[in-house]
């Protein structure tokens, strides 16, 4: 496939990403400047995030190191924010905060301890996320609702770290707006001891429509952006 193909197909997804979060926010009654897009590049080639980047896409999301540590490393000639949304392990916080400016997947106090210790190291300031379990799948990640608040107080206090806000998935069988209506519940009681805390990341290709009904602020998409997942080759 040429460049200029790829570029086409890109700037198609995004174009119809762009027109359902605009009939998502008229449904709303939201503004679209309320919402930043992260695209979700996984799988795909650091070309694919120049061709992103071209179009005006300036949010990037990542959820595996290995493969995030080098795309940012070839694109660090770009001005971009790079989003870690993947499930992280104490091991990798060193090489996530190099390169992350957003890391979504905050979910226990160790991790909190990590990337803040790596972030004073680095001279950084990392924007965390709580992540939060909306169901009982341990595979998927995330806190317990009743765990977000002592998160969230750990994160405001942490050197080297600003808390955000919250990021869930949805739960795989369920109503994706009943989920998402959970996440803002959870969102406002946070906000109500940390008020800077308005991040919601909420919302993926399938269901980005239920997350702007349902206050997100940022969408985390790949497929309807870039196309159907290839398994990822070394």
């Amino acid at each position: 496939m040429t460049e200029t193909t790829r570029r086409d197909e890109i700037a198609a997804g995004l174009a119809e990403v762009e027109a359902t979060i605009a009939q998502a926010c008229r449904a709303a009654g939201r503004a679209r400047e309320e919402l930043t897009l992260v695209a979700v590049s996984k799988t795909y080639p650091a070309s694919d995030v120049r061709l992103l980047a071209a179009l005006g896409v300036r949010d990037v999301g990542e959820n595996r190191d290995q493969e995030a540590s080098v795309k940012a490393r070839e694109c660090a000639d770009l001005d971009l924010t790079w989003h870690f949304v993947g499930q992280l392990q104490t091991n990798k916080a060193r090489s996530v905060v190099g390169y992350a400016d957003v890391v979504h997947s905050v979910d226990r106090p160790r991790l909190v301890s990590a990337l803040s210790h790596e972030a004073v190291r680095a001279g950084r300031e990392v924007t965390c996320l709580v992540q939060v379990a909306l169901d009982d799948d341990p595979g998927r990640g995330g806190a317990r609702p009743v765990e977000v608040a002592a998160l969230a107080d750990a994160l405001a206090a942490a050197d080297g770290l600003r808390f955000g806000g919250v990021m869930a998935v949805a739960p795989l069988g369920e109503e994706p707006g009943r989920a998402f209506a959970r996440l803002w519940e959870i969102a406002q009681a946070v906000r109500a001891d940390h008020p800077g805390a308005d991040v919601i990341s909420a919302g993926m290709s399938g269901d980005l429509s239920e997350a702007v009904a349902n206050g997100a602020t940022h969408l985390r998409v790949g497929t309807a952006l870039l196309g159907r997942r290839k398994p990822f080759v070394r």
